[in-house]
């Protein structure tokens, strides 16, 4: 073994591309513990998405909006195929499904704080509807997971809309470790406090589309009609899993792809289960469009959102609106550089921290610890959270004014093209600089 040049590698070491560090790391973990590695977060590894294609902006052909003296509008209507009473949204990004026992209760609050601010909806997650939740949250849908842990027609009722949760991009069934489950959290999930929970991965009263049907008409007869009922699945057979919610009767059509967030589930699955969100949400418009309901059942796609960029380039694909988790408890505060020192004393680091499961989250967030709980102000949060949607909103009505759009749903596919050929086939946009299509017309 020669000494080299390289002064951060002076014996000229070559770390294998298979097994590297980290792969090295979990297979040693593997041997000691005897268990799958489980934690929070969402898929890490690299995928093509949205960062992978671009908008092209008006000049001659078309005119772009001149930003302070041209309307671009961002409202969105959800729930207008069935309801009686559909979500009037100013916005077209909503807040995610996460659970009272994921989240601390004062984190929840925010949420509904900054959504009500910001004219949108936020969303329960499994272990039901808490009080604080609906005081601060002018439009909440409801989520009916396999689980039902929680669930009572009463709060269906109080509810704006209901999502009946088939499936998420990163797990099919969850779990909430025991020193999450709370007194509270047990009382209203009716289990046993400190026993670890896992989360069915299939509704115990239906097993397909047929049963599905069945199911929503139930809750439409419970509820009177009135609410929307969204429909969620994770990204996986796509093309088929939105045609067959369509003619189960939903208003809403929501697809998480692969990218998408969650509190505890296996590593394994988070990374190597479902498709990527950027082809996910072109083969659900795709599904939509083939049944000519494309715009009257609408379509919020999840999984990976951060930036008005992402946004843009999603309704552009064919989305309604979009939904958002992850980023929304960093916006609250969680990964904080300035909890580095804390995030470091539980064995991890800020922009690492990814064990929400555990439940020793330092901002307050992803725990059930009281004190812990008590260090997060849910007015500020709820603020940020509010302050977040508001510079997502802006940046999305920024690109759809360069592209020469009074409306961000007047984004389209013609508007992108791709920087990679990966993207370019998913998205099944040109690649920049090209009209090639790669998959069109047997290309």
């Amino acid at each position: 073994m020669a000494e080299g040049n390289d002064g951060g590698n002076p014996w000229g070491l070559r770390e294998s591309y298979l097994f590297d560090r980290p792969v090295i790391a979990e297979i040693q973990r593997a041997a000691q513990e005897g268990i799958y590695d489980i934690r929070g977060f969402g898929a890490k590894r690299r995928v093509p998405h949205f960062d992978d294609l671009l908008l092209l902006g008006a000049s001659i052909s078309r005119y772009p909006l001149e930003g302070y003296r041209e309307r671009c509008d961002t409202n969105v209507t959800l729930g207008t195929r069935f309801a009686k009473k559909p979500l009037e949204l100013r916005i077209p990004i909503t807040i995610a499904g996460m659970s009272f026992g994921a989240l601390s209760a004062p984190a929840k609050e925010a949420l509904g704080r900054g959504a009500t601010e910001m004219g949108t909806s936020t969303t329960t997650g499994d272990g039901g509807m808490t009080a604080e939740e609906r005081e601060h949250s002018k439009i909440l849908v409801y989520q009916l997971l396999p689980s039902r842990y929680g669930m009572n027609p009463d709060d269906l009722r109080r509810a704006d809309a209901i999502e009946v949760v088939v499936g998420q991009g990163a797990k099919p069934g969850g779990m909430l470790l025991g020193h999450k489950i709370s007194d509270r959290v047990a009382e209203m999930r009716n289990l046993p406090k400190g026993i670890d929970q896992r989360s069915a991965s299939r509704h115990p009263d239906w097993t397909g589309p047929d049963d599905l049907e069945i199911k929503i008409g139930e809750l439409r007869e419970i509820t009177d009609w009135e609410k929307p009922i969204f429909v969620k699945v994770g990204a996986t057979r796509t093309y088929y899993d939105v045609q067959l919610a369509v003619k189960a009767g939903a208003d809403v059509i929501v697809v998480d792809g692969m990218q998408g967030g969650t509190a505890a589930t296996q590593d394994v699955f988070i990374e190597h289960v479902g498709i990527p969100t950027l082809p996910a949400v072109r083969i659900a418009a795709d599904a939509l469009q083939e049944l000519d309901m494309h715009r009257k059942v609408q379509l919020i796609v999840s999984g990976g959102i951060r930036t008005g960029a992402d946004v843009a380039k999603a309704l552009a694909l064919g989305a309604d609106a979009v939904s958002i988790g992850t980023a929304a408890l960093i916006a609250m505060g969680d990964n904080d550089p300035k909890r580095d020192a804390e995030y470091r004393s539980i064995g991890s680091a800020a922009g690492y921290y990814d064990d929400w499961q555990a439940g020793l989250d330092p901002a307050g967030i992803s725990t059930q610890d009281d004190e812990l709980a008590a260090r997060f102000d849910p007015v500020l949060g709820g603020r940020r959270i509010a302050n977040y949607l508001r510079v997502l909103t802006l940046e999305t009505q920024t690109l759809a004014r360069a592209c020469g759009k009074s409306h961000v749903h007047n984004l389209e596919p013609e508007d992108l093209v791709a920087l990679t050929v990966e993207a370019a086939a998913m998205a099944r946009v040109p690649l920049a600089g090209t009209d090639w299509v790669p998959g069109a017309n047997g290309d």
